[in-house]
């Protein structure tokens, strides 16, 4: 059958792909429209990932949608890269739509093709210039935090600032600039390479300055060297109120943000649990069961809340703004799993 590796070696690493459905003119480093809702400020951009080799897209503007070109044909047919047969079928819709002409028969069959090797197209490797403005919190401002338990020590520990104003850098090459509001207070996650700005009542809610072509991981740097339960959220609110309630977290953008295995297996050493807690919506809970399955390797768990759902009572967040206390929460954590030990005649424990 048709692999994923057979469609990056005949696309370019998917740019092919993605020239296809979004237009011939579409070049790395330079930003297009979200085809998915509309966008009037072209907010997605293409790059090429040197790690995996590939070609991706990210919308800054909603991280929702981001990742490789099966993830864009996916999503593009309502269908879940996360679920095998809607993957296998992904393959083959750019295998028709494309006329590749690739085989459908089983590999034992077909005979074995030297795969094509390509020259990245040049990228924008400098990201466009970006700056901003500081201001201290307003009142209003840390009621808000407040409002999900999360205080002043824990914003500064996480590099969470509010911010007056946000010069950027359009797609035209034209200056804007944003600025807060008491209707639209504007936030920035500050990293050492960029920012990720956070309108919460806005209608575009995110966008990043920077560099953000690796994976993002925010609340990383923060974690305590080992523990007992590590939670994946799916925002950076969440880790926020997980933190100031003294739950370790993490989160990747969104909850269809792609998760390096390779870093999962590293906190895997660290953490005896690594529990999913994503939003109790529909989206939340498929993302979660399929996100399991993907990293089942690693004895992954998952959690859900004892929540409606909807968008005032979906996540942790909401949880703990409800009224739920720490002492609540951990009731409905998962039992961390039983470790049996034996004495080993040298004096060693050996872990069964």
């Amino acid at each position: 059958m048709i692999s994923k590796s057979d469609i990056i070696n005949s696309t370019r690493g998917g740019l092919d792909v993605f020239r296809h459905y979004l237009g011939r003119e579409l070049r790395a480093g330079r930003k297009f429209r979200n085809p998915f809702y509309q966008d009037t400020h072209a907010s997605c951009s293409l790059y090429y990932d040197r790690r995996s080799g590939v070609y991706k897209y990210r919308d800054f503007g909603n991280e929702d949608y981001s990742g490789d070109c099966f993830d864009l044909v996916a999503t593009l047919h309502n269908l879940s890269c996360r679920n095998p047969d809607d993957f296998v079928e992904t393959l083959r819709i750019i295998n028709r739509d494309l006329c590749l002409g690739l085989s459908d028969e089983p590999a034992a069959s077909r005979p074995v093709v030297r795969p094509r090797s390509f020259v990245p197209e040049p990228i924008q490797k400098t990201p466009p210039p970006y700056k901003f403005r500081e201001q201290p919190f307003s009142n209003a401002e840390q009621a808000w935090w407040k409002q999900y338990g999360i205080n002043a020590e824990t914003l500064n520990r996480y590099g969470v600032v509010s911010l007056a104003e946000y010069f950027g850098i359009s797609n035209s090459g034209r200056s804007y600039t944003l600025r807060s509001s008491p209707s639209e207070p504007m936030f920035g996650y500050v990293r050492q390479n960029g920012i990720k700005v956070y309108r919460p009542q806005s209608q575009s809610r995110f966008l990043f300055g920077g560099s953000f072509n690796d994976y993002y991981c925010f609340g990383l740097e923060q974690l305590p060297a080992t523990g007992d339960t590590l939670f994946i959220t799916g925002g950076e609110k969440d880790v926020l109120s997980l933190a100031a309630h003294g739950f370790p977290a993490i989160c990747f953008g969104s909850e269809t943000a792609r998760i390096p295995h390779k870093l999962i297996e590293e906190l895997s050493q660290r953490f005896q649990n690594i529990v999913l807690l994503y939003d109790m919506d529909a989206t939340g809970k498929k993302h979660a069961l399929a996100l399991q399955q993907e990293l089942r390797a690693y004895n992954v768990g998952r959690l859900e809340l004892p929540l409606a759902g909807t968008k005032q009572e979906k996540d942790i967040s909401d949880y703990f703004r409800l009224g739920h206390t720490a002492t609540e929460f951990r009731r409905l954590m998962p039992r961390p799993e039983v470790r049996q030990y034996t004495q080993h005649k040298n004096g060693q424990a050996i872990k069964h």
